[in-house]
């Protein structure tokens, strides 16, 4: 392991404390291999401090995970029963654990001149993790790849073909890697702040997962450049669903939710005005329910969840839900949480983050 991820992992333990290790009791192992779905979310406790929740599908919290800063998104590896969160933007850590606590958490950190997106994915077979990450000197996004049966070292990386690299996911076979470029330039010396807006370049791209060589690229046209295209999905059939952030005036209606297929241009879903009015131009998370066929997007800054129709589009329903953050799959439709607490219709006094992550079914 490179000397300066040694030292970047000794100040995370140090930031997280001593409890970090040890976060994973077998009482709480045991607890999750009695329940019927497990899901993952990041959250901030009422004292400011970070960390990751295990919750049941009723919404409760079984065990948690301490982190030293904000999650954002995460992964779930099937085939080791492993999952990993990444910081949020521009964060340098990720940590890779198991649930059920049988073995110890494992701690990535990026290189020099890097750091993470807060999204990331595992390989349908276990093998690799791909993270996005952005090489913020070169103003680049880059797909960074960690072998995860060697101790998550980096081993390379692939250039993502757009600026401000969000989320990213791997098609079922494993061949090829989804990427939301979200076209906005950061640097960390500038925190979270926004410096293209006026010439902002959102893009979907797919590449080969064997070699990074692209496959196709998607620009959107110039009257949606500054629709940020930031999260992804896909469904059983390997359609892709989006969705998208705007930056531009309040009053615009911008379509911000559409699909494409390998080989296909991107198809916008027309949303009502309504909808789109109550999503505040602003959708936080996407996800699919593959069995039932649904699409669910949620908006904190609107406060609404809606869920469409997978083969068409339609919506089929509407929740109004302060602060809606993250969404998964649920045996019936979707699990919604806020950052007010909530989680199905489950309230606790931690704020959760903006994704969930469905880590077993029963």
């Amino acid at each position: 392991m490179p000397r300066s991820a040694l030292i970047d992992r000794r100040d995370f333990l140090k930031a997280a404390g001593v409890g970090f290790l040890a976060s994973l009791t077998p009482r709480s192992g045991a607890a999750l291999e009695r329940t019927d779905a497990v899901y993952a979310s990041g959250l901030r406790e009422p004292d400011g401090y970070y960390g990751v929740g295990l919750i049941n599908e009723r919404g409760e919290i079984l065990a948690q995970i301490d982190l030293p800063d904000r999650a954002h998104g995460l992964s779930f590896d099937a085939a080791s029963g492993r999952a990993v969160a990444f910081a949020r933007r521009p964060g340098t850590f990720a940590v890779v654990f198991d649930p059920k606590g049988r073995s110890e958490p494992v701690i990535i950190a990026t290189p020099a001149g890097r750091h993470f997106y807060g999204h990331g994915h595992f390989s349908p077979d276990g093998r690799l993790l791909y993270a996005s990450e952005n090489d913020f000197d070169g103003n680049r996004g880059m797909i960074g790849l960690y072998d995860a049966q060697a101790g998550f070292q980096r081993i390379g990386e692939f250039d993502a073909h757009g600026v401000g690299t969000h989320d990213m996911s791997v098609s079922d076979d494993g061949q090829t890697l989804i990427i939301a470029n979200g076209g906005i330039e950061t640097h960390p010396d500038f925190g979270r702040t926004k410096l293209n807006l006026d010439r902002m370049e959102p893009s979907l791209v797919l590449l080969d997962a064997r070699n990074g060589a692209l496959i196709e690229r998607h620009g959107l046209p110039a009257e949606l450049r500054r629709l940020s295209t930031r999260h992804i999905d896909t469904a059983a059939d390997g359609r892709i669903w989006f969705a998208c952030q705007y930056e531009g005036p309040r009053n615009d209606l911008p379509p911000l939710v559409g699909h494409f297929a390998k080989g296909e241009d991107l198809t916008f879903v027309p949303l009502p005005d309504d909808i789109t009015t109550g999503l505040a131009n602003y959708v936080g998370a996407i996800a699919v329910n593959r069995q039932d066929g649904l699409v669910g997007i949620t908006s904190p800054k609107g406060g609404l969840a809606v869920t469409l129709d997978g083969r068409t589009g339609a919506v089929l329903g509407q929740e109004a839900v302060v602060d809606a953050a993250g969404i998964a799959p649920a045996q019936d439709g979707f699990a919604v949480s806020s950052y007010g607490g909530r989680f199905l219709q489950t309230r606790s006094d931690v704020a959760f983050d903006q994704h969930i992550v469905l880590l077993a079914k029963a």
